[in-house]
C-alpha cells in the first residue's frame, strides 16, 4: 500500500500527459550507456508531495524538481553533489545504488515506482480474477451506432516472420499475474498491420526490430482489466463502457529489440508500468533510453500511428474510429499460420 501511495503522489505532482509534442528526434548516433555512478543515481525521490528526479543527459547528471527547473548535478565526492549554483545534495547509498537524497536539509527517499531491473509491474486486483472473468464473459460490449468498416484482422507474424512476440497476457508475466489469452498471438486490422510492417522494415535498416506485447484485445479482457484496477489507477486502463482501441484492432503495444544481439532495449519504464515514467514525454531516465523511445515513435508516427500520451509503448492507428468493438477470442480468428 505504501508503494501505491508513493506512486499516486508522484502522479499527482507530474505534469499532465501532453497532446503529443514532437519527439526527441534521433538524428545522431545512439548515446552511450551512462557511467555506473550515473546509472545508480538516476531515478525519482520523494518527500511528501515534493518530488525530485535525477536524470542523465548528454553524459551528465541533471536534477529536476517537478515544480522547478532542471539543473546540473556535479559530483564532489561519492556522497556529495552540487546542484546548480551552490545547492548541495547529499546521497545515501544502499546495495549499489542511491537510496535517498538530502537537499535543503530535507530527505528525499527513492520512490519504488515500478519493478526495477527488468521486472514486471504488479497491482493487487480489487476482485479475484476468476470472478472478474466470469462477469466479463457474461457481459456484452456496448452497443454502437453508425457505419463501420468490415473487420479484417490479420496475424502480425504472418505478415513478417521477423516481427517478434512477447504477448504478456498469454502468460502470468503481466501487471495482474494472470493468464488472459490462451494463445500467444497478435492481430491488427489489415491496414494497421501493413503500416506496422513498414515501420518494422524501416527500423531494421537502423539495426532494430519490433517486439509486440499486444494488438487486438477482446472486449471482455478490457472489462477484466478495468474491474480489477483500483479506481485511482483507471487512467492506465480503458473504460469498457466506451470500448478500447485495442478492441477495435487498431492499437498495438510494442517495443524494440536489437538485431545484432536479439536483446530487448531498455526504455524509461517497463511495459505496463502504472507510473509517470510511462508517459510518452517523461523527461527522466537516460539519454539512451529517451533516444530509443524517440526512435520507436518516429518509426510509428511516419506510418500513421500516434502514441498514447500516458504509455510510450501504446500506438493507435489513424483509422481506429472506423472499426467496431470486437470480442472474438483468438481461437475464433483462425488457425495459426504454421498449422
Amino acid at each position: 500500500m505504501r508503494r501505491l501511495l508513493l506512486l499516486l503522489v508522484l502522479a499527482a505532482c507530474a505534469p499532465e500527459a501532453p497532446p503529443s509534442p514532437p519527439p526527441e528526434a534521433p538524428a545522431r548516433a545512439i548515446p552511450e550507456e551512462p557511467s555506473p555512478t550515473a546509472a545508480a543515481l538516476v531515478g525519482e525521490y520523494g518527500n511528501g508531495p515534493d518530488t525530485l528526479s535525477v536524470l542523465e543527459r548528454d553524459g551528465g547528471l541533471r536534477l529536476l524538481a517537478w515544480a522547478g527547473a532542471e539543473v546540473s548535478l556535479e559530483r564532489l565526492s561519492d556522497s556529495v553533489f552540487l546542484a546548480g549554483a551552490g545547492d548541495t545534495v547529499r546521497v545515501a547509498w544502499a546495495e549499489g545504488r542511491a537510496s535517498s537524497l538530502g537537499r535543503g536539509g530535507r530527505p528525499f527517499e527513492r520512490l519504488a515506482l515500478g519493478a526495477e531491473g527488468g521486472g514486471t509491474f504488479r497491482i493487487i486486483p480489487v476482485r479475484p480474477p476468476d470472478e472478474l472473468r466470469a462477469d466479463a464473459l457474461a457481459a456484452s460490449p456496448p452497443a454502437e451506432e453508425g457505419e463501420f468498416l468490415e473487420p479484417d484482422l490479420v496475424e502480425l507474424t504472418a505478415m513478417d516472420a521477423t516481427i517478434r512476440l512477447d504477448v504478456r497476457y498469454a502468460t502470468t508475466n503481466n501487471f495482474m499475474g494472470e493468464v488472459f489469452y490462451s494463445q500467444a498471438r497478435a492481430f491488427l486490422q489489415r491496414p494497421a498491420a501493413e503500416a506496422l510492417v513498414r515501420a518494422h522494415r524501416w527500423l531494421r535498416e537502423r539495426g532494430y526490430g519490433l517486439l509486440i506485447h499486444d494488438g487486438y484485445r477482446p472486449w471482455y479482457v478490457t472489462k477484466m482489466f478495468w474491474d480489477a484496477t483500483p479506481p485511482d489507477l483507471h487512467a492506465f486502463t480503458a473504460d469498457p463502457s466506451q470500448g478500447s482501441r485495442h478492441n477495435r484492432g487498431c492499437a498495438v503495444d510494442l517495443t524494440l529489440y536489437e538485431l545484432a544481439t536479439g536483446e530487448v532495449v531498455e526504455m524509461p519504464s517497463g511495459y505496463d508500468e502504472f507510473s509517470p515514467r510511462a508517459f510518452a514525454d517523461y523527461p527522466g531516465g537516460t539519454s539512451r533510453q529517451r533516444w530509443l523511445r524517440a526512435l520507436l515513435r518516429e518509426a510509428m508516427e511516419a506510418q500513421g500511428f500516434s502514441v498514447f500520451p500516458a504509455e510510450w509503448w501504446h500506438f493507435d492507428y489513424q483509422d481506429w474510429r472506423r472499426y467496431p468493438i470486437g470480442n472474438l477470442r483468438f481461437e475464433e480468428l483462425g488457425a495459426r499460420p504454421e498449422a
